[in-house]
């Protein structure tokens, strides 16, 4: 592994482009394009306010900036730096923005989800969907960008609609029996497509009868045979007499491995606390392997765990158990292989081989707020507090093995 130097940033919006070509950033209302292979400056374009979001075009030939609090979408072009578009959600207030899978529509959410906006760059049409519901992940699109489904609540009850992108035409109607859902995500190959949530469990759907495949469970007790618990165990370097906390160098950082806990495992969870409005329970994330053969869960109520389901066979296959909250999972998208981190400074890599820790050879300030895969699984994309730096990853590391940092 070969780290970059720190890079300033803000508001953790950094993205690889779809074509791995570039890297954009945002320092405050500034947005940075950098040339992936050398890290130079290629494009800096300027908005009207700060930036609180960014997202490529799937051609990787624009990036849009949301403005939330101005209520505004600014669209710039890589290939013509002059071309402009700004969109105006006025006094409908804007609380999401995405692109459309074909890179020529753009999707605004009005504030309190009353409606979804569908805004054409092609012809300037506007089209309007009804009833989206406010969740985690309340959208999502088929591979290949045929369909979009769009999770619903009507008479106190949760739904799931599915529109062709081609026309923004609804398809397919049906209810969901959830009693809170909170996110919807479709598999690579479009043949499941998973709903989830406030509860402890993770549903399954099948793409042609809508009918749920099986239901999952977090359970606070691993005692299944055929299930791996890797636990990270931590070395801290001793305290000599007269200091308050050891010298802030790599010598003296704490190192950490992974170790198979025998069963039955015992997972750590947290209990909400009653004086907080809102306690984070139940299932807060959910991916699939770009092979379809593994998908993530994460429950809000134990942070320091992952879980990871063998899809083929419907049932529980490893669980790590972090020394910290989870606070980013991302797949390689060219293999079935996780990066996730911990707000450490410690990067955390797990594949079918095994698990590894790797300590990042920064300043011992960087602690990895999220992370990002480059599109051809070269690199990884550290994001700190204010602060990120690019992973490229050797021909030796291309295999995830459980060691030590």
């Amino acid at each position: 592994m070969n780290f970059s130097e720190l890079f300033k940033h803000t508001g953790l919006l950094c993205r690889f482009s779809p074509d791995g070509k570039y890297l954009a950033s945002v320092v405050q209302y500034r947005l940075v394009i950098r040339d992936v292979e050398t890290l130079q400056v290629l494009n800096l374009f300027s908005c009207v306010d700060t930036i609180q979001y960014i997202e490529w075009s799937v051609d990787s030939q624009f990036v849009l900036c949301g403005m939330y609090k101005r209520a505004l979408v600014q669209v710039w072009s890589l290939e013509n730096p002059d071309w402009t578009c700004k969109i105006d959600e006025g006094s409908a207030g804007l609380s999401e923005v995405r692109w459309g899978p074909d890179g020529r529509h753009i999707l605004t959410t009005a504030e309190f989800h009353l409606r979804i906006t569908v805004w054409s760059l092609l012809n300037k049409t506007v089209s309007y969907i009804k009833y989206p519901k406010q969740c985690q992940k309340g959208v999502d699109f088929s591979t290949g960008g045929k369909y979009m489904a769009l999770a619903e609540r009507r008479d106190c009850k949760d739904y799931v609609s599915v529109f062709a992108c081609s026309t923004w035409e609804l398809v397919k109607h049906f209810e969901t029996a959830t009693e809170d859902l909170a996110g919807l995500e479709w598999s690579p190959d479009g043949r499941v497509l998973a709903v989830w949530e406030s509860l402890l469990q993770v549903r399954i759907l099948n793409h042609i009868t809508w009918k749920t495949v099986t239901e999952e469970d977090h359970p606070a007790t691993i005692d299944t045979n055929n299930v791996i618990v890797y636990k990270e165990t931590e070395n801290r370097p001793p305290v000599l007499q007269g200091e308050s906390t050891p010298p802030r160098s790599s010598l003296f950082s704490t190192h950490s491995k992974y170790e198979i806990e025998p069963l039955p495992a015992s997972i750590p969870v947290v209990k909400p606390d009653p004086k907080k409005a809102n306690p984070k329970m139940g299932v807060g994330s959910l991916s699939f392997s770009c092979n379809c053969q593994y998908m993530i869960s994460r429950n809000d109520n134990m942070p320091h765990t992952l879980w990871v389901w063998d899809v083929q066979r419907l049932s529980l296959a490893v669980v790590l158990v972090q020394a910290a909250p989870i606070k980013c999972i991302d797949w390689d998208p060219c293999q079935p292989r996780l990066a996730l981190c911990t707000g450490t400074n410690k990067l955390y890599m797990w594949s079918p081989a095994g698990c590894l820790s790797v300590e990042i050879p920064a300043e011992a300030s960087f602690h990895i707020q999220s992370v990002k895969w480059h599109p051809g699984g070269e690199a990884l994309l550290l994001i700190g507090k204010d602060e990120m730096c690019v992973c490229f990853l050797s021909n030796s590391s291309q295999e995830t093995r459980t060691e030590d940092s």
